[in-house]
């Protein structure tokens, strides 16, 4: 097999036997994602995702702008991965979803920087857009847990998964933070190419939810269990609605649910209409009454103004 230096040095150092052969075989013909674009990203071939087999992030450090039972007091200890296999045309983290940043990381580095970020008092590890290093993560889960990693392990993905992939994970995921971003077809096409979009990521959340079950909770902090983002997009506000409803039909209260307004124009969408603005109060406060309507109790909203910059981190590879 042809394999570039830096992955032979991923499978010792940090994977199985078992790992190991689940790693190379993913990556030979790519199948993580339901993009399935067949490519051999051992030999430096990239997808949809931009990534080659090599593990690329663009940042690991304490964040404290996710949901308050995920941040905490000391922050959640996130590694942001290069690469998307959505690629939105609205990206927030646009940057690093398309590649143009990041650094380079063996799998165990990575095992390492997990432990780093436990050492720094993070409550969770946040694995951020980590789909298309799927068997990857894993093997670095593996090391690290070996090593004394024992915080819960956060899986934050926009939801474009397949089920296969995320069986992986099953018993190394303690919380998961999935989006779900759009309901029509035609909506998931024009933002994300992606018009099966709905029915992949909700296939997706049913496999979460079969994972990790009901939320538990110590205090103020999730241990473990699944909420559920939805990113309210300008004019969409019909698409939210019925998002909402599927989400409480099929699983009531035992998910949380976030209700977004952080969305934030930035230049590369200037030429395109309505995302070229921001969600007016108008929109966020129709969807949150709807939630309230139809009975969504756990659940998180936004409240001030929160569609700004700052929100964005600078992926400047602080502490890779």
């Amino acid at each position: 097999m042809n394999q570039i230096p830096e992955l032979s040095s991923i499978i010792s150092s940090a994977c199985a036997y078992d790992s190991a052969a689940l790693l190379a075989a993913t990556m030979t013909d790519c199948t993580i994602c339901p993009r399935q674009c067949h490519v051999n990203r051992l030999t430096g071939q990239v997808g949809y995702c931009g990534q080659t087999a090599e593990l690329t992030a663009a940042r690991a450090a304490l964040h404290f702008w996710e949901e308050p039972c995920i941040s905490g007091t000391n922050g959640s200890g996130t590694v942001f991965f290069s690469g998307c296999n959505m690629r939105c045309v609205f990206c927030q983290n646009h940057s690093i979803a398309f590649g143009q940043t990041g650094r380079q990381l063996t799998g165990e580095r990575l095992g390492d920087i997990f432990l780093e970020l436990q050492d720094k008092g993070a409550h969770n590890i946040n694995l951020v857009t980590p789909t298309h290093f799927i068997p990857q993560i894993a093997c670095a889960l593996e090391y690290a847990k070996g090593q004394g990693l024992s915080i819960p392990i956060v899986y934050n993905t926009g939801s474009y998964e397949t089920v296969d992939s995320l069986r992986i994970l099953d018993g190394m995921i303690d919380i998961y933070l999935p989006d779900l971003k759009y309901y029509s077809p035609e909506i998931s096409q024009r933002y994300s190419h992606a018009a099966d979009y709905f029915e992949k990521a909700t296939e997706a959340i049913a496999e979460m939810f079969r994972q990790v079950g009901m939320p538990v909770l110590e205090g103020q902090l999730m241990k473990r269990g699944i909420i559920v983002r939805h990113l309210l997009l300008p004019g969409q506000v019909k698409d939210s609605k019925k998002i909402l409803r599927y989400l409480h039909n099929t699983y009531k209260n035992d998910i949380y649910v976030s209700i977004m307004k952080q969305y934030t124009p930035l230049a590369h969408v200037a030429d395109i209409s309505p995302l070229n603005r921001r969600v007016t109060e108008e929109e966020y406060q129709r969807v949150i009454t709807f939630a309230e309507r139809i009975g969504i109790e756990k659940g998180f909203l936004q409240e001030g103004e929160v569609a700004e910059e700052s929100f964005i981190p600078d992926f400047d590879e602080e502490g890779l």
